[in-house]
């Protein structure tokens, strides 16, 4: 009898050590590329993927492309190598990501792209079976900035406005410049300058800023963004030029941004939701992962953001 009992319990020792094992083995393994983290913004949507898989238990690997597309590629093929279940990201080029989605379902793994869209050209159904997108709808930031720039302006008298735009690689950068665009060019007042990229970069926005302002003087009234960070740059311009008559306003609502609103530097700037876009891609993977059902898609709104509302945002 005591024998039997030993027996019984050995096996269920035995037992319980191998659930620990399957445990251990069932424990998730994410990679995340990220395009660079010179870009602020990206470090904040980082930021909150991190989080979230210390948080749930999921081991996790992250790498900067530094903006090329090559060192990137390689980048996947190095999670892939290390045995990662899934790879979460941030495109260098979004209109070059067939790579990336072909090396990672001949690995059998699910690859979610954030904040950047390579899917905007194609309809959701022809997405690729391993591939999803977590992010914002990006023309819609640069819709918000056009007609809140018309609020503020009026529809009678002139307005000359520039465009800061991004890497023209980017799919964000196109699409929020557009959104710009499609808003304004229904006003006949409204007389685009000119539009010139800055790479996301504050020093560079500060640089083509003071251009535009020589180059247009009185007949530029008012700078849209792509970004914050350039749009901080064109307001550090602005100001050097002592031109309280010119409107600036940017996108992703950074803590540089809430701040120059608040001193009524900056006129508004778009909520982008790092939260939003970092967990939610680290979230979409684990389902995956768990074998739930999930969309290809998750949009995360933006919102704008001005002296009105910004308390809400604080």
């Amino acid at each position: 009898m005591k024998k039997s009992l030993m027996l019984f319990v050995v096996v269920l020792i035995v037992a319980a050590l191998m659930t620990g094992v399957v445990s251990a083995q069932d424990k998730f393994k994410i990679g995340y590329s990220c395009n660079n983290f010179n870009d602020t913004f990206q470090t904040f949507i980082e930021d909150y993927a991190r989080t979230y898989a210390e948080e749930n238990n999921i081991e996790y690997s992250y790498a900067d492309a530094g903006e090329d597309i090559l060192k990137q590629q390689d980048q996947i093929k190095a999670f892939i190598t290390e045995g990662v279940d899934a790879v979460v990201v941030v495109a260098v080029d979004t209109s070059a990501a067939d790579p990336i989605i072909e090396m990672t379902k001949e690995a059998g793994i699910p690859v979610v792209f954030v904040n950047r869209n390579p899917f905007s050209e194609i309809e959701e159904k022809d997405i690729p079976e391993n591939a999803y997108y977590v992010g914002s709808e990006s023309i819609d930031a640069g819709i918000f900035q056009a007609e809140y720039l018309v609020k503020l302006m009026g529809e009678e008298k002139p307005v000359g406005y520039a465009i800061l735009m991004g890497l023209l690689s980017n799919e964000a950068a196109v699409a929020r410049t557009e959104g710009n665009k499609k808003v304004l060019d229904e006003y006949k007042n409204y007389k685009l300058l000119a539009e010139k990229n800055g790479d996301w970069q504050r020093d560079q926005g500060m640089t083509i800023a003071e251009n535009w302002i020589t180059a247009y003087g009185d007949e530029l009234n008012a700078i849209l963004s792509n970004n914050d960070e350039m749009a901080l740059g064109a307001v550090e311009a602005v100001e050097a030029a002592n031109r309280k008559d010119i409107v600036v306003m940017g996108v992703d609502l950074i803590a540089d941004a809430i701040t120059a609103i608040k001193e009524g530097r900056l006129a508004a700037s778009v909520l982008q939701d790092a939260k939003g876009q970092g967990e939610g891609a680290m979230k979409i993977a684990e389902s995956i992962l768990k074998g739930d059902e999930v969309e290809k898609v998750t949009w995360i709104p933006y919102v704008l953001v001005t002296p009105e509302n910004l308390a809400d945002f604080e």
